[in-house]
Order: C-alpha cells, then structure tokens, then sequence
C-alpha cells in the first residue's frame, strides 16, 4: 500500500519548485492534495500537471478571509486534513544599510504570520495522528549578508515548530520543520535582475555546498513524505535539514 493512502493533503504555494514536487510525490502515494497561490495562471497550470487528485485553491497566505475560505473549502469536501504543509514564502535579499520597511513587513507577513495563521485556521481540520510539516531554512542558523529579515522569518518558524509540538500533543498532532538548503527552483531566479545575475546566483550557492551541486525538489520531497507519513509516528519538535550538508561544515 502507498504511505498516504486516502489521506487528504494540504500545501500551500504548492505552484512550483518544492511545493510542486511535494504535491507530486503526494499524490504518487495515495493522497489527494490540496495546492495554494496567488495567481490563477500558475495554480491552472499546476493543478493540469498533477491531475485528478489535486485541486487548485487560489488565495495569498496574508489574507485571512483568503485562508477561512479555504478552510471552509476542505472542510466541505473532504472534512479532514491529515498533513498540512505550510509552505508559502517567498525571498526579497537586501543588506540592513539599504532596509526598507515594505520589504520587512512583506517578508514577515508571507513567511511568518501567513504560516502562523494558516496552522491556527486549520486547527479544527486536522485530526488525531495529523502531521504539520513547517518549513524553515538553514538560513535559520547561518549568517548570510543580505539574507537578515528572511533569516529572522524562518528562525521563528523553527521556535513555532517546538512550541506547536507542545501544544498540540494532546490533541495527537505532530509539528516539525523541514529545512532545505539551496535548491534549484524558481526562487532563484527571483534574487536578481537577469537571467545571467540567477545564473550567478545558482553558481554561488552551489559552491557552498559540500556536494557542490543545488538540491533537486524531489530530493526535498522525498524528506517531506517522511514527516508526512506513519512512518514518521515518533518523531515530533525536529527540524529535518535536506542541504547537501551546507549547514554541517
């Protein structure tokens, strides 16, 4: 039998890159999956690609009539989430000499309080033996120039991840966070003005990683089904680091 047999599934900014790829592997494993975003093109496109066990929700994580809509949504179809992948974020370098407070707000807003009310709004949907799989960073833990308020964002989301842990115990949900290191996907191309400057962008990450290579979201996937299937039934509170073994060394 697959490992998410008949369970119901939801990820937000599931459109591309690593939210993609977990919805694909997904579904490959039984479940119906539940996918997020903000613009209806991209959300046409993806749920095309993955087929008849997907459904396309459109909305931004900021909102929250956007999230009781969607909640409302599941709720009516399928009553139940069993795995929740809060996944919606988005990166906007800039160094503290030349911060701006549109930038920071825009930052905070997607990356933390979307996922902190995401989590809160599906709480009457997900059931005893649900797993809440939070993504932070490794930039959680590393002090990258230029990388500050995105960092803060995601070290907070690791901290949510524990306090969740202890939360939600009783109610016999399980909370831990996934954190990648660089990954080939299109965030990269969203760090610079031209295609040759992503190119760059790739090509130095990769350079500070041990394998010297980015990471392939199915390689994130693959971690991710772990967190979200029974196989994973004594594991709580961790952060899964998927980096290559950037954060290592």
């Amino acid at each position: 039998m697959t490992k998410l047999h008949g369970k119901t599934v939801l990820i937000t900014g599931g459109t591309s890159g690593l939210g993609l790829a977990m919805a694909r592997r997904f579904i490959a494993e039984g479940a119906f999956v539940y996918i997020t975003g903000r613009r209806a093109d991209a959300l046409d496109r993806a749920v095309s690609e993955l087929g008849a066990h997907a459904a396309g929700v459109q909305g931004d994580v900021v909102s929250m009539a956007d999230l009781d809509r969607l909640m409302e949504l599941i709720r009516r179809e399928k009553g139940r989430i069993d795995v929740l992948v809060a996944n919606s974020g988005i990166v906007l370098p800039e160094t503290l000499d030349r911060a701006t407070v549109g930038n920071f707000d825009r930052t905070i807003d997607v990356n933390l309080r979307g996922l902190y009310f995401t989590i809160e709004r599906a709480l009457p949907l997900l059931q005893p033996g649900s797993s809440v799989i939070l993504l932070s960073s490794i930039a959680a833990n590393k002090g990258v120039p230029g990388y500050g308020t995105y960092s803060a964002s995601k070290a907070a989301i690791r901290s949510l991840a524990r306090t969740w842990t202890a939360e939600l115990v009783a109610r016999g949900i399980r909370v831990n966070s996934l954190s990648p290191g660089p990954f080939d996907t299109p965030i990269m191309d969203g760090q610079a003005d031209t295609q040759e400057g992503a190119e760059a962008v790739r090509a130095k990450w990769a350079a500070a990683v041990p394998m010297k290579r980015l990471g392939r979201p199915e390689e994130l996937a693959a971690a991710a089904l772990f967190l979200a299937s029974d196989e994973s039934s004594y594991v709580s509170g961790i952060d899964l680091i998927v980096d290559g073994g950037a954060a290592a060394v």
